[in-house]
C-alpha cells in the first residue's frame, strides 16, 4: 500500500489546524482538491480517518495512527534526500600551492599543519616546483599561490612580497674541513667529495644554472631525495654538503660556512596566481599562514621581514 507524500504532508496539516480548509490553506490547495485528496486517502486506506463536525475534525484512531507513521516517513524522506543532494553538489575545489624543494622542507608544511587545522573545510594540493614552472602556473591562473625564488623570479609580472631568507651554506662534519673557516668559495668546496640532492631536484638543478657550463667538476659520494638525509650524510662526515641555511635544525653539531658566490643568496617570495587578484578568503589565510611559518622557522627572525 503506497501513500503520496504530498497528501501524507496535507494530512499532517489538517491534523495539525484540526481544519481541512486551514489544512488546504498551508499547502496552497483549494477546499475542493484538498477535500477530494482525504478521500482518496480514506479509500485507499479502507477506513475513516477523520471525525468531521461542525467546529472541524479531529483524526479517527487510524487517522491517529497514520499521522503518526507519516511524520517518521516525512522525516526519513528527508534525511535521504539531504544525503544524497549533498553528493550532487560540486565539492570545492582544493587551493594549489607550489614551492621549491628548500620550502618544502620545513616551511610549507609548517604552514599547512597550522591551516588545515584551523580550516576543516578547505583543501590544499601542495606540490613541489621549480620557482620557472611555478611563475609560469601561477600566471596561467593553474595555483593559486607559489613560494620562489627572487633570483629565478625577477620581472616576472606576478604580485609577490619577500617571504623569508633561503641562502646557501656549505656544511660538514663538526671540525672537519671547515672548521674555522668563515666563508669559501663553491670552486673550493667542489675540490672535496660531497654529498648532493638527486639531478632532478629543485635544489640540484638551481645551483647548477648558476654555475653554467663552466662549472668545477664534482665528485658526488652519493646523491639522496631528502634534504635531512643530506644533512645527516653531512653531519656524519660523509662529505660536504650546499644547503639552505634554514635546513639545519638549531643546535645540530656541524661546521656551517658561508658561500661567498653571490649566487648563494636567495630569498623566498610567496608569489600570488593570476586568479588570486581576487583572492577567496581561503587563499589570503592561507598566505598569512605562509608568513607566520617563515617567521617561526629556525632563523625566521633574521630573515626578510613578512610584508
Amino acid at each position: 500500500m503506497r501513500y503520496d507524500l504530498d497528501d501524507l504532508r496535507l494530512f499532517l496539516h489538517i491534523v495539525a489546524e484540526g481544519s481541512i480548509t486551514a489544512g488546504a490553506r498551508r499547502m496552497h490547495l483549494s477546499l475542493p482538491s484538498a477535500s477530494a485528496r482525504v478521500r482518496s486517502l480514506e479509500h485507499h486506506a479502507g477506513v475513516a480517518l477523520l471525525i468531521r463536525g461542525r467546529r472541524g475534525v479531529r483524526p479517527t484512531p487510524a487517522g491517529t495512527a497514520l499521522a503518526r507513521h507519516a511524520r517518521d516517513v516525512l522525516a526519513q524522506t528527508a534525511r535521504l534526500e539531504s544525503a544524497v543532494a549533498s553528493y550532487a553538489r560540486p565539492p570545492t575545489a582544493p587551493l594549489t600551492l607550489l614551492s621549491g624543494g628548500s620550502a618544502m622542507h620545513h616551511l610549507v608544511p609548517r604552514a599547512l599543519v597550522s591551516f588545515l587545522r584551523a580550516h576543516p573545510d578547505v583543501d590544499v594540493t601542495a606540490s613541489e616546483s621549480r620557482t620557472p614552472r611555478t611563475v609560469r602556473l601561477l600566471a596561467d591562473g593553474d595555483a593559486d599561490l607559489g613560494v620562489v625564488l627572487d633570483t629565478e623570479a625577477r620581472d616576472c609580472g606576478l604580485t609577490m612580497e619577500p617571504l623569508c631568507d633561503d641562502s646557501l651554506v656549505v656544511i660538514g662534519q663538526s671540525g672537519g674541513i671547515l672548521a674555522g673557516r668563515g666563508a669559501v668559495a663553491y670552486r673550493e668546496v667542489a675540490e672535496h667529495p660531497l654529498v648532493g640532492l638527486d639531478a632532478g631536484s629543485s635544489l640540484r638543478r638551481s645551483i647548477e644554472k648558476h654555475l653554467g657550463p663552466h662549472a668545477p667538476a664534482v665528485r658526488y659520494r652519493t646523491t639522496v631525495a631528502h634534504l635531512p638525509t643530506l644533512v645527516s650524510l653531512a653531519a656524519a662526515g660523509v662529505g660536504l654538503a650546499v644547503v639552505p641555511r634554514r635546513a639545519i635544525a638549531p643546535g645540530r653539531p656541524l661546521d656551517v660556512c658561508e658561500l661567498q658566490d653571490p649566487w648563494s643568496r636567495r630569498t623566498h617570495l610567496l608569489a600570488w596566481g593570476e586568479k588570486a587578484r581576487a583572492a577567496s578568503t581561503a587563499t589570503a589565510a592561507l598566505a598569512e599562514h605562509l608568513r607566520r611559518a617563515a617567521v617561526s622557522e629556525p632563523d625566521g627572525g633574521t630573515g626578510v621581514p613578512a610584508m
